[in-house]
């Protein structure tokens, strides 16, 4: 592989810290399901002290640049056309309900535009990471998007909203985790991913990854942060994903 930036690099790091925290949090929680209080408490702690790591470390890093994050909103600092869009904790229903199926999101817009991505997932030790223009990579292995061309074939991604109005029209599951279902779709184990009125900060990092795995994704900057269509496919499967779409 090509040799990765230095802002990459100090996403690797700042993802390898905060997910200790993440994984000794979530081997807690088989404890607390059978607390009467239950875990949920726990779980918004664990998701604001990620953050908290995060943006310490990457701050450290570099003081200047701004934040869009899940817990804490836009942070504005000095340099406001460099912004690092997190997600401590994308799956956290899964997390709460000790799920091993949950990630760390983290992107880098500069310009309005993705330059560098990593989605983080702790309990299988998967980093799957791109930059633009330089491919994306699971562990340090290049990745691709599917070949599959058949539709009948391929397995799709939705939240329940997209299951109820497509399925049975396409093969769906619905993991629980949009961030590892764009990492699914650009390492080819899925064909494509759709949902409606999502969060930027879900699916910042894996747009990059599923485009720099040669999948196609849609125009994301008409949509408001908060509000996002989102659409990712394998280029040989991404129109007729679309067609089925229609009225979705």
């Amino acid at each position: 592989m090509n040799s990765i930036s230095p802002n990459l690099n100090i996403m690797i790091k700042a993802c390898e810290k905060a997910s200790k925290v993440l994984i000794r949090d979530f081997g807690e929680i088989e404890n607390l399901q059978v607390a009467k209080k239950g875990p949920r408490d726990f779980v918004t702690k664990t998701d604001k002290r990620v953050e908290e790591i995060l943006i310490e470390e990457l701050t450290k890093a570099k003081k200047n640049y701004s934040f869009l994050t899940e817990e804490s909103g836009k942070i504005d600092n000095s340099d406001k056309d460099k912004v690092w869009i997190i997600d401590p904790i994308d799956g956290t229903t899964n997390f709460l309900h000790g799920i091993p199926h949950f990630a760390i999101s983290l992107a880098l817009k500069v310009d309005n535009e993705i330059k560098s991505a990593l989605i983080h997932d702790p309990i299988k030790n998967e980093i799957y990471f791109a930059e633009k223009d330089s491919g994306a990579y699971l562990n340090n292995h290049r990745i691709r998007v599917s070949k599959k061309s058949d539709i009948e074939d391929c397995l799709f991604s939705s939240n329940p909203e997209g299951l109820k109005i497509i399925y049975p029209s396409l093969n769906m599951r619905n993991s629980g985790c949009a961030a590892l279902d764009l990492a699914y779709v650009g390492s080819g184990r899925l064909d494509g991913f759709f949902q409606n009125k999502i969060n930027l900060w879900d699916i910042a990092a894996g747009v990059l990854i599923v485009n720099e795995a040669g999948g196609a994704t849609n125009d994301l900057t008409k949509y408001k942060e908060n509000c996002v269509n989102i659409r990712a496919a394998s280029t040989s499967i991404y129109a007729k994903m679309m067609e089925k779409l229609v009225n979705f």
